[in-house]
């Protein structure tokens, strides 16, 4: 499987453009210079660089509850059609049938809630296909580079 070269894709507006670099193990000496501005304002700062955009995650939102929605919710009506099927006698259902089905919906549940987030185009001006199949493929490729850096940065500590 040939994937494409990391070097002609673009970031995303919250991905981070550069790496970290290691901080300094021994204590830096204190020098007079211009006051820094206080912790919380640099942590506001940090914050709006790495948050997810509004348009993005109103996109991931929908796609959840879209993808989730559905499941869990013919879980939570599976109980009240088994309920009147064995009320009216239409079948003789064993009572782990209820059980399997509705686990199975609302597994399916919690399955949509991960594929609706990582389905949703993270660009903030590409709002993707029905689906998501194609940015799925595209954000997965993404989530296992960064898991590998992550993995490679810690093996060079």
């Amino acid at each position: 499987m040939a994937s494409q070269p990391e070097e002609k894709r673009t970031n995303l507006p919250f991905e981070p453009t550069r790496k970290r670099k290691k901080k300094p193990k021994t204590e830096p000496v204190k020098t007079e210079s211009k006051p820094q501005p206080p912790v919380q304002d640099q942590r506001k700062a940090q914050a709006s660089l790495s948050a997810i955009p509004e348009s993005v995650s109103q996109r991931m939102v929908r796609r959840m509850a879209f993808f989730s929605g559905i499941p869990t919710s013919l879980g939570i009506l599976s109980f009240f059609a088994f309920y009147w099927i064995v009320t009216k006698e239409l079948l003789e259902l064993p009572p782990y049938t209820v059980v399997l089905v509705s686990m199975g919906l609302f597994g399916l549940g919690v399955l949509g809630l991960s594929y609706g987030l990582i389905s949703a185009s993270w660009d903030e001006e590409r709002v993707g296909t029905r689906f998501g199949w194609e940015e799925f493929t595209v954000n997965i490729k993404r989530i296992f580079a960064a898991f590998r850096t992550a993995r490679e940065e810690r093996r060079q500590e």
